[in-house]
């Protein structure tokens, strides 16, 4: 069974958190610890995500907020490669978060660049962590699959998600994606003049 790792936001996922409840519904799923969950660091944490994806081989991701944009940094690295899909929950924006939470966060810019791994974007109309319009513009720019929950806040706690079966059933319309993406047989090169000269 492919191993899921759970990548909370800042300060870290409560125990009424439904990434929580992810952890112990899913045995398969693992926590991706960093050092410091209220002042987190995108290089260090990003350090312990490639380390994890090395040691199980391959994974899922389900992310939530800043582990979000973690999982978005991994774009154009090596340990991409690791990853079967990506459920992105929530992703907050640094400018708004840094507005509500000065000086806890060191993350530089946001990540712009497309995933080379199926992903599928969670949001809300009503995140203060994430307008609308940029939920949008950034689903665009990393390439995936956007899913409107409707008023749903920040699809946390304090918006009433604990327990969240419906992420579960979210999460397995990604894993289909990826199993179809793997029986797509590989394009053949194209042979052009210079190829074909060789012959």
């Amino acid at each position: 069974m492919t191993p899921v790792l759970i990548l909370p936001g800042l300060f870290g996922s409560e125990d009424a958190h439904w990434q929580t409840a992810w952890l112990r519904d899913h045995p398969e799923s693992r926590l991706v610890q960093q050092e410091n969950w209220d002042h987190p660091n995108l290089n260090v944490w990003r350090a312990k995500l490639e380390a994890t994806l090395e040691d199980v081989g391959e994974a899922y991701v389900v992310a939530h907020s800043l582990g979000c944009l973690l999982a978005a940094s991994l774009a154009g690295r090596p340990a991409a490669g690791r990853v079967r899909g990506a459920l992105l929950v929530a992703p907050c924006d640094l400018p708004a978060t840094d507005k509500l939470h000065p000086g806890r966060i060191a993350f530089g810019t946001m990540p712009t660049a497309e995933l080379p791994f199926p992903s599928m974007v969670v949001g809300s109309l009503d995140d203060r962590y994430m307008s609308l319009d940029r939920l949008t513009l950034f689903s665009r720019l990393w390439g995936s699959e956007l899913r409107n929950v409707g008023l749903a806040g920040h699809i946390n706690v304090a918006s009433g998600y604990g327990r969240w079966p419906g992420g579960y059933r979210i999460f397995e319309r990604l894993k289909a994606r990826t199993h179809h993406l793997d029986k797509i047989p590989p394009k053949r090169p194209s042979l052009g003049r210079a190829a074909s000269s060789a012959w």
